[in-house]
């Protein structure tokens, strides 16, 4: 009907698994990406749930849909970080290593958002050159411009590796045949945050071990 409605989704992912199988939705993500003309937002912290609501109250034909954890997520430095006025534009590049083109692309929405930063700081720390994107809305980043796609997801850059506790359906479009999901692909279990967490692998450790098994396989083959 294209009426502005504000859709509010609070138990957004498989970390609230340990309420049992009611509570793991790891599916709904995807079914709301896929019906057209709903903007479908999912902000990785408070400043970001901010300029959500900054974004969508602008909306005048377009319904949307904020996707929440129900859990406490860290409220990220923003002096350290990038502005998460970039959630206007659906993805953003928010933590960088610098010094050129990334070497790896950590893709994350939500609760994830913290998980690939931290990684991303120990990556960094290890002289990888880490960058971390956050894309809290597929819809709105696919409306930009081609230039500042790709200037957030360099072509050139195919170590990618995208993490989010729901069905992994869809993010192939975005770390394509070379890169990684770390999602679900099944349903949750019924046990504590920090046992499904460790259990499914959403966790920087994780993320770390995929970005380098990644950049193992871009490194040429030694002459013998």
């Amino acid at each position: 009907m294209e009426l502005p409605t504000i859709l509010v989704f609070t138990h957004d992912a498989m970390g609230d698994g340990e309420d049992g199988p009611t509570h793991q939705p790891v599916e709904q993500l995807a079914s709301l990406r896929a019906i057209p003309g709903l903007v479908t937002l999912r902000p990785g912290d408070a400043n970001e749930v901010v300029e959500a609501y900054r974004y969508i109250m602008q909306l005048r034909h377009q319904p949307a849909v904020l996707a929440l954890s129900r859990q406490p997520l860290p409220t990220l430095d923003r002096t350290r970080y990038a502005s998460a006025s970039g959630v206007s534009r659906g993805a953003y590049v928010l933590a960088d290593a610098g010094g050129g083109t990334p070497d790896v692309i950590l893709i994350a929405s939500g609760s994830e958002v913290s998980v690939a930063v931290d990684a991303h700081e120990r990556l960094v720390a290890e002289g990888i050159r880490s960058r971390v994107v956050s894309m809290p809305s597929w819809d709105i980043f696919e409306h930009q411009t081609q230039e500042y796609r790709e200037s957030v997801l360099p072509p050139e850059v195919s170590a990618r590796v995208a993490i989010e506790q729901a069905s992994t359906f869809g993010w192939e479009r975005y770390v394509g045949l070379s890169g990684r999901v770390i999602g679900m692909t099944t349903f949750g279990a019924s046990a504590p945050l920090k046992e499904l967490q460790r259990k499914f692998g959403f966790e920087p450790d994780r993320l770390i071990a995929v970005a380098k098994e990644l950049l193992k396989t871009k490194e040429p083959l030694k002459k013998g």
